[in-house]
């Protein structure tokens, strides 16, 4: 039993280990330019020694660095008692101010008034949740009505159908199926029409008792075509679940559907354009996500014949280190707790700067490689896009790819061909003797292109796309055009083909 007695062993063994400031380094990297804005605001409030380079601040050649400073400083002090830095507060003027502009109350005692932010007066998109709510709170109806649509209310997803079943909201609030079928019922009579709805079906037949209560035809192709499946359902459920008249209407074989129905192709074709005006999302329009705020990182432009990359720092705050603060180090602090806070937010606020250049010089050398290869793109147009890799990218600055990766992350580029993603320069290239200097984005175009100019009446297969292209001296197969039809949402074949 020697085996399980303790015993000492020396191992040597190397790790990569992230400091702090590497790690402040690699955040730093990867904030966009909005990012970065909001990052430096929040340090200037939370490190006193950190304040933004104004116009009347000192250059670059005028003030001392850091170090320089110190010692200069230093050497300066009398052996007398030093003086106390904060005397360079002019507090009686700071008071006077105050009390002109109104802050006190004339007892000696100051009462900040905060002013409403003008984002109350701003007034906010309304949601579908709110939407409903609101309609709710002006029906008359009972309170366990009221509450159960309430509860239906919350389990509407973001398209506006229903999630749960009645079975559960009744068994979950102890009410009984009859109070919760008359609640939906309820929820469904208000906008948007056909929300609350448990399926497609449910859905488009909600619109069309109130829009088109006539079309007996469209109540028909709507009841016996479309699916009775939840919009949760997975693809085998989808599958099993829709009827051979369902999967004629999807390959939009207008003709058999008449046949099956025993209705004119006329009447069909107009049956269709009322159910095509419903819509199957009745949700979003309340939902709508919000258009994200892009602002360019880096500017491209051509100067003399050659292309060149600008940082927009416009609005970004240029940040230096505090006079007041930095003197604190210099000098003899009686209270060392403050000298060693000093201390501690002065290497802080090296470290942030030292961080912020270091992430500017990294995408400036990115941009740069980006352009020396995409000069035929920033040119001509998306046509010209080459094939371009992390990886050649980060072996050309001579960093690691992921450093390349968080430096086009999230980050835009202005340039003649509009605000475009520094990711979005970066393509895999195509197989193939024609192909080989095509990106995957450009081969993407070409394949949409083929389909928009195909005869709606014979469109063209995926099969006869690939040989298309082969024709071209691009290699690609059939199951790879059909990746980037689908990557496309392009429907199918039988689903673009037009019945005559």
């Amino acid at each position: 039993m020697s085996w399980l007695q303790p015993k000492l062993h020396l191992k040597v063994a190397q790790k990569q280990i992230l400091t702090p400031g590497l790690v402040q380094m690699v955040s730093v990297l990867a904030l966009n330019r909005l990012e970065l804005r909001e990052m430096i605001n929040q340090e200037m409030v939370a490190n006193p020694m950190l304040e933004e380079m104004t116009d009347e601040s000192p250059t670059a050649e005028q003030d001392y660095t850091e170090e320089a400073f110190i010692k200069a400083e230093t050497e300066k002090l009398p052996e007398t008692e030093p003086a106390n830095p904060f005397d360079e507060f002019d507090i009686n003027s700071f008071f006077n101010q105050y009390l002109d502009s109104g802050g006190g109350n004339g007892n000696g005692e100051y009462e900040v008034i905060e002013k409403p932010s003008f984002e109350k007066f701003i007034s906010s998109p309304q949601g579908l949740t709110e939407h409903l709510s609101w309609q709710l709170s002006v029906t008359v109806c009972n309170e366990t009505v009221r509450g159960i649509a309430d509860i239906i209310i919350g389990n509407l997803d973001e398209n506006g159908y229903l999630t749960a079943s009645l079975e559960e909201i009744a068994k979950n609030g102890s009410y009984s199926l009859e109070d919760v079928e008359e609640a939906l019922a309820t929820v469904q009579e208000f906008d948007p029409l056909g929300v609350a709805a448990r399926n497609l079906r449910e859905c488009l037949l909600t619109q069309l008792r109130t829009l088109d209560p006539q079309n007996a035809l469209a109540h028909q192709i709507v009841s016996e075509c479309m699916p009775k499946r939840p919009m949760a359902a997975t693809e085998e459920e989808q599958q099993s679940s829709e009827s051979p008249l369902a999967k004629l209407l999807q390959a939009n074989q207008l003709k058999e559907v008449a046949r099956a129905l025993n209705r004119p192709i006329e009447l069909v074709k107009r049956a269709m354009e009322v159910i095509r005006g419903l819509d199957p999302r009745p949700g979003l329009r309340y939902n709508k996500t919000q258009a994200r705020l892009v602002e360019p990182d880096v500017y491209f432009r051509k100067i003399d014949e050659g292309w060149h990359v600008f940082m927009n720092e416009d609005d970004v705050p240029q940040l230096r280190l505090s006079h007041v603060y930095r003197r604190l180090l210099a000098r003899d602090a009686a209270d060392r707790d403050v000298r060693n806070y000093v201390k501690e937010r002065f290497s802080a606020a090296l470290q942030l700067m030292k961080s912020i250049e270091q992430r500017k010089n990294t995408i400036l050398r990115v941009c740069q490689s980006i352009i020396q290869r995409q000069e035929q793109f920033l040119e001509y147009g998306a046509d010209h896009l080459k094939p371009m890799m992390i990886k050649e990218v980060a072996e050309e600055v001579g960093v690691h790819p992921s450093t390349v990766s968080r430096a086009v992350s999230s980050k835009y580029a202005h340039t003649p061909q509009g605000v475009i993603e520094l990711r979005s320069f970066f393509s895999e290239s195509v197989n193939g003797p024609e192909g080989a200097g095509m990106s995957l984005q450009t081969l993407k175009r070409l394949v949409k292109k083929m389909i928009d100019e195909e005869d709606g009446a014979h469109p063209l297969t995926d099969d006869q796309i690939a040989k298309k292209l082969a024709g071209g001296g691009i290699q690609v197969t059939r199951r790879t055009v059909a990746k980037y039809r689908e990557d496309l949402r392009i429907p199918s074949t039988h689903q673009r083909r037009v019945k005559a």
